[in-house]
């Protein structure tokens, strides 16, 4: 009987080390699954991003016009948002989310290297939108299996390092569309667009990969701290969501950034893709900045991303050559705002069982945000640029007190459900 409180004290550390050791194989499980499908968006956005560096002036080419490209850009992000909440609803619904998954990749991914076959703009236009359809029907599954592994990591580092992923992505392949059209000439788009069905494919193999090796991405979150324990949709969703759509209208679209620089004269051809390029590659470093800034201030950090996008459209729509490349990097930081920040505030308040829904619903009101930016942009492009700069800065700045009376609630809430607890 001497022996039994030390045999105690054996059993106890064992227990605890075994504890530790589990905490620390999920967290590991959890940040390879974050890293595959990271991977699997980096050569997603190298397809996609490296067909929008070249869309905008491949559309000019085929007889559209400014107002022609910023509508169906716009359209194309619309049904791009709007649609995720039919993609949400469907996931939740029938718990099929990789077969939504695969069916949204496929459609997303293989409508690019198809623009290569375009003989006139309507028939490029709707590759367009079928590619931004394909995104809508993937995006809200996706972003709902990351949100597994929010609970071990942080919700703005895990959003931070996919995005920072999908960046990089985004930033080879403008470069490579680039080069493409620097070896064989500025007006060699289809060939550019045909060499991306390399990186489609390279896509989906990943995804594949990310399917085998994690068929239930919802065993993540296995003892780890629980990421959708709203009992439905606050008051505090619903403010991001206007206030995300606030944001989004004034963002603008690559394609009608790459018409003007194009028909301006600005830049030659050939330096549209490197100019987005190096947009993306400021957003890389961005997003994990952002990313791990946002899990330590919080909201702060979200106003301070909207407040340094909204200095983009002077620089760009006003500026000669280096002003304009600086106007971008800009640019690039809102968009690392949009692809991190607003999915992490979102995480934030995820409604329990219906985590699907609310990213495809959120982007639905984002997408309304975006498709009215886009409108309003392309017409304005015609007929003021002023007009154009003015609107795109004050509906940006318009999200920021929105995003700030949101987190307030969100505060509130969770101080009120602690202490009733």
């Amino acid at each position: 009987m001497a022996g039994f409180p030390l045999d105690k004290t054996r059993r106890d550390r064992t227990l605890s080390m075994n504890r530790r050791t589990a905490k620390t194989l999920a967290a590991s499980n959890a940040f390879r699954f974050v890293l595959i499908l990271g991977v699997v968006n980096l050569f997603g956005d190298m397809t996609y991003e490296g067909g929008a560096s070249i869309n905008g002036p491949f559309l000019g080419k085929l007889g559209a016009s400014a107002a022609a490209i910023s509508i169906i850009a716009g359209a194309g992000e619309f049904f791009g948002y709007s649609l995720r909440s039919v993609a949400g609803y469907i996931s939740d619904k029938t718990g099929r989310y990789w077969l939504v998954t695969f069916i949204g990749y496929s459609i997303n991914l293989l409508a690019v290297p198809a623009m290569a076959l375009a003989g006139n703009w309507q028939f490029a236009a709707g590759l367009i939108l079928a590619e931004r359809i394909g995104r809508a029907i993937r995006k809200p599954t996706v972003e709902a299996m990351l949100s597994y592994s929010t609970g071990k990591h942080g919700k703005g580092w895990v959003y931070g390092v996919n995005t920072a992923m999908d960046e990089t992505g985004a930033t080879l392949g403008p470069l490579l569309i680039g080069l493409v059209l620097f070896v064989k000439g500025g007006e060699s788009y289809r060939t550019g667009y045909a060499l991306l069905l390399i990186s489609a494919f390279m896509a989906l193999a990943a995804l594949v990969a990310a399917r085998v090796t994690f068929p239930v991405p919802s065993h993540l979150e296995k003892g780890g701290q629980k990421t959708a324990t709203a009992k439905g949709f606050t008051s505090s969703y619903w403010l991001y969501m206007v206030a995300g759509a606030c944001f989004a209208a004034g963002l603008m679209s690559f394609e009608l950034i790459s018409y003007h620089l194009s028909r301006s004269g600005i830049v030659t051809q050939h330096w549209i893709p490197f100019f987005l390029a190096i947009s993306t590659g400021i957003g890389v470093i961005a997003s994990l900045v952002l990313g791990r800034l946002y899990d330590r201030i919080g909201i702060w950090i979200v106003v301070t991303g909207v407040c340094l996008s909204a200095i983009f459209p002077p620089l760009v729509f006003l500026g000669s050559f280096w002003v304009a490349l600086i106007g971008l990097i800009f640019w690039g930081v809102g968009y690392a705002t949009q692809d991190t920040l607003l999915k992490a505030v979102i995480a934030s308040v995820l409604p329990e069982g219906k985590r699907n829904l609310a990213f495809g619903l959120f982007y639905l009101g984002y997408g309304g945000g975006w498709l009215v930016g886009s409108v309003t942009t392309g017409l304005l492009y015609e007929h003021s640029r002023p007009l154009l700069i003015a609107f795109a800065i004050a509906v940006q700045l318009a999200s920021v007190p929105v995003f700030w009376v949101a987190d307030r609630a969100t505060v509130k809430s969770t101080a009120s459900g602690s202490s009733s607890s």
